[in-house]
């Protein structure tokens, strides 16, 4: 990578701590504890995806605000028996008996964001089971004893943390069972208080007894469609226990001779690699971050894939989409062209190719394994349907499908939805070199492929790639049919300059500034059979090593 060098600093005033180094293991997560308890695991000689999964789950109970079992997956994981990346889609579908002609009928043109109606197949807990069979070496129940401890004797609740459910309460304790797991005593718990989940420690210690029996047949899965169709859903016990996750191939381009992996859709990975592969037509190396003209072209960048992403991102079962086309370099080029380098585009330009909140944690281990996982119930916390006596929520990703007829993303019973969570992995020569994410919705593709000229074009290292400011701009089309006519609306986060932020104004971009959106990074790095880690310094995040 472009001036890439561990044995100096690169003095950038943004830098908030060095990168983490270890040589037999390295763990990234977006919560102190929940890292310690993945690195209990790989020094027990657990493989990097056993750590992840335990680490997951401690994620649901630390974390509600981002994930949890009512949730969705996402992994790319290395095996280095094999030699190969391996994809996971762990996202469950809508219901099969939700139709497009229901939400014509009650007169809605869109998908409500709480309530039973946008609650999909939760598939975090096949994807645990998939990930576990395939790559793990210690037992399945022993992956959730830390957490059903912890729930049972309680935990300090992190500042981060205690802000997001002190925001969530407003929006949530009108639902069942809400106030009754994250209210006990009338208040969300402060900083630094003792959290206790009994009812989710019961849910998952049946889980860690049955595997996916546990959650996808029996009492639990009974629990949740009785409680999802006696508020007004769809959700049914057939359709949890027919769901299934997915292998799939990820898909790559080679940016400035890194091979740059992410999942095919339903998700939006693509993006990113449609993103670097327009900005490989221009110099950012001297242009540099803090510039107006560099700013201006990724932004340009990111109004073009997304106007693609809204068009042809969809379910593949369900839709053809033309992905290698998308992500080929001959149509970057002619995107490329398309952008004017003195002022912003104000409407959106699909192309036709030729023919809320997350969490994201990595981990490797002794033997070479590397895993990149994300999680998430989508908007914060989910839909605010808490099934009794469970202890966690459901994902509202259903939300995110259109009720346009006619579209790819068009709602559709079994149809699983367009989905914003990402996880990423680069490849040197064929070997493992880096693995990492960022969470935080439509933030994600914009967010990697600034993570990645950050080391390949700007030259910093992996913590300094992760605290630099960021840019993300919104507005482009949607994939629920929402149109950019005004340009969209950029967000610098606090670091470029005044200047920087006169000048694009000038050239007619909308600035604004907005906190909380430019998302949450962690990653690890191999080199020389060392493993550099970095976390995100604008949450709660640990890497740690041994």
């Amino acid at each position: 990578m472009s001036g890439y060098g561990y044995d100096r600093l690169t003095g950038e005033q943004f830098a908030s701590r060095s990168e983490v180094i270890g040589q037999h293991g390295m763990i990234a997560t977006s919560h102190p504890l929940a890292t310690q308890i993945g690195l209990d695991i790989l020094k027990k000689g657990g493989t990097a995806i056993d750590a992840a999964i335990a680490a997951n789950i401690a994620l649901g109970l630390m974390e509600p605000t981002g994930n949890g079992i009512g949730g969705d997956l996402f992994a790319i994981v290395w095996d280095a028996k094999e030699q190969k990346l391996f994809g996971l889609n762990a996202s469950g579908p809508a219901p099969q008996s939700i139709t497009l002609d229901y939400f014509k009928e009650q007169k809605l043109n869109k998908i409500p964001p709480y309530g039973p109606l946008p609650v999909t197949v939760p598939g975090a807990v096949d994807g645990w089971v998939k990930l576990h069979e395939k790559f793990g070496n210690q037992s399945f129940a022993s992956l959730f004893e830390p957490t059903i401890e912890y729930a049972r004797k309680g935990f300090p609740v992190t500042e981060t943390i205690a802000y997001y459910l002190d925001r969530s309460k407003d929006v949530f304790k009108k639902y069942p069972n809400f106030a009754e797991v994250w209210m006990q005593g009338g208040e969300t718990t402060k900083k630094g208080h003792i959290f206790k989940n009994p009812q989710l420690a019961n849910t998952l210690e049946i889980i860690s007894k049955k595997g996916r029996a546990g959650f996808y047949e029996g009492e639990v899965a009974k629990t949740i469609s009785d409680f999802i169709q006696g508020q007004g859903g769809f959700l049914s016990y057939q359709d949890l226990a027919e769901f299934h996750s997915e292998w799939v191939e990820p898909v790559s381009t080679n940016y400035r001779g890194y091979d740059i992996w992410e999942l095919p859709p339903n998700g939006q990975g693509i993006a990113a690699l449609q993103i670097l592969n327009i900005l490989e037509n221009f110099n950012l190396e001297k242009m540099g971050l803090f510039s107006a003209d560099y700013i201006h072209v990724f932004v340009e960048a990111k109004k073009l894939a997304f106007a693609d992403r809204a068009k042809h991102y969809a379910d593949p079962n369900f839709a053809k989409i033309p992905i290698q086309q998308l992500i080929s370099k001959s149509y970057a080029k002619e995107r490329a062209a398309m952008i004017d380098l003195a002022k912003p585009a104000l409407v959106d330009q699909s192309g036709i190719p030729k023919n809320g909140d997350t969490i994201y944690l990595t981990a490797a281990d002794e033997y070479g394994n590397m895993i990149s996982l994300i999680q998430s119930n989508y908007r914060g916390m989910g839909s605010g349907m808490v099934p009794p006596d469970l202890g966690f929520m459901l994902q509202d990703r259903g939300e995110l499908f259109s009720l346009k007829e006619g579209h790819l993303n068009v709602i559709e019973g079994g149809k699983r939805p367009f989905h914003t969570i990402i996880p990423a992995f680069v490849t040197k020569d064929n070997q493992p070199y880096m693995s990492f994410g960022v969470m935080g919705g439509a933030t994600q593709p914009q967010a990697h492929a600034q993570i990645l000229i950050n080391l390949i074009d700007f030259g910093f290292n992996l913590q300094e790639a992760g605290d630099a400011p960021r840019i993300v701009h919104s507005g482009s089309s949607q994939p629920t049919d929402e149109e950019m006519i005004d340009g969209g609306t950029l967000s610098l986060e606090k670091g470029f300059g005044e200047d920087i932020e006169h000048a694009l104004k000038k050239m007619g971009h909308n600035i604004k500034y907005e906190k909380g959106i430019f998302g949450g990074y962690q990653a690890i790095m191999l080199k020389d059979g060392v493993y550099f880690g970095a976390s995100e310094s604008r949450k709660d995040g640990q890497a740690a090593g041994y």
